[in-house]
């Protein structure tokens, strides 16, 4: 998600839903920040911002630009429009002085406060910077802190490499989390996460527990024999959410042989073929 000119829309929306005088604390204390460049003052006025940006809890954000609509899934507040605004304008005012301490956050924040830093990081200057700091949270106990990097954030996407994309995707899996929630799964997908899915659904089978159907999404461009045969499981399994995942597996393969397994199961691919099956149905 690219969007311009993200600290001008941000602005505009404090000042519709923020009272002047706590617009007027924020501008100052930012005025201030810049002036003496000052770290301790930073981290200060991004954990006060919860006690002096007075708004609902949730704000109605107009219009229909990729920002807003970013704000509005992320379900965004005054409080959290404002923490990011600050950390827009301090690094639009020196990204080499402030970059550094603005990626230190993770390490002085409280859960809230790093929960807005993870789920609006990509719309910070050069959202590149802070791969490191991202991967970091991952290692978190915290669903929700994890869930802010995780859940509905184009960054992991963009940014991440592929080891880092695998390890917050099995993570996700590994904590039982909405696997559907990960942005750009399919275009993420890769060979070494297809061989890891199948490996960790041959331990789950072996102790006679269950795999979540989701979990085989990564698999279909990377059909091999092996995987063939686990495709052929999950369409003979019992459990109807096990073999709609093997279909769609096969059917969006572009592999003649796993496209082959779909022949005795012309339910399945013509729910497939009318939209009525897909991953997001599933």
């Amino acid at each position: 998600m690219q969007v311009e000119n993200v600290g001008e829309q941000l602005l505009e929306i404090l000042q519709k839903n923020v009272a002047v005088e706590s617009n007027k604390w924020l501008m100052d204390k930012i005025t201030g920040i810049c002036a003496d460049k000052s770290t301790k003052q930073l981290y200060l006025t991004y954990s006060l911002i919860g006690s002096k940006i007075v708004a609902n809890q949730r704000i109605e954000i107009p219009g229909e630009s990729a920002l807003n609509e970013y704000l509005s899934m992320q379900g965004a507040t005054c409080t959290q429009i404002a923490r990011i605004y600050l950390l827009i304008r301090v690094l639009n005012f020196d990204h080499q002085f402030f970059s550094p301490k603005v990626a230190n956050i993770i390490q002085v924040a409280d859960t809230g406060e790093l929960e807005t830093f993870l789920k609006f990081l990509i719309l910070l200057p050069r959202p590149e910077d802070y791969v490191a700091t991202a991967v970091d949270a991952l290692r978190t106990n915290i669903s929700t802190v994890f869930n802010a990097i995780a859940y509905h954030n184009p960054y992991p996407a963009r940014f991440f490499n592929e080891q880092q994309w695998n390890q917050m995707y099995l993570k996700t899996a590994f904590m039982q989390g909405d696997l559907s929630a990960l942005a750009q799964i399919d275009k993420r997908a890769n060979a070494e996460l297809a061989r890891i899915i199948a490996d960790y659904a041959h331990e789950r089978w072996a102790a006679s527990r269950d795999i979540d159907p989701y979990f085989w999404r990564p698999v279909s461009r990377f059909l091999d024999e092996a995987l063939l045969e686990d495709m052929k499981r999950l369409l003979s399994s019992e459990n109807s959410k096990e073999n709609a995942a093997g279909a769609l597996c096969c059917f969006y393969s572009g592999n003649p042989s796993a496209k082959a397994l779909l022949d005795d199961y012309q339910d399945l691919t013509i729910q497939i073929e009318e939209e009525k099956l897909s991953w997001n149905t599933l």
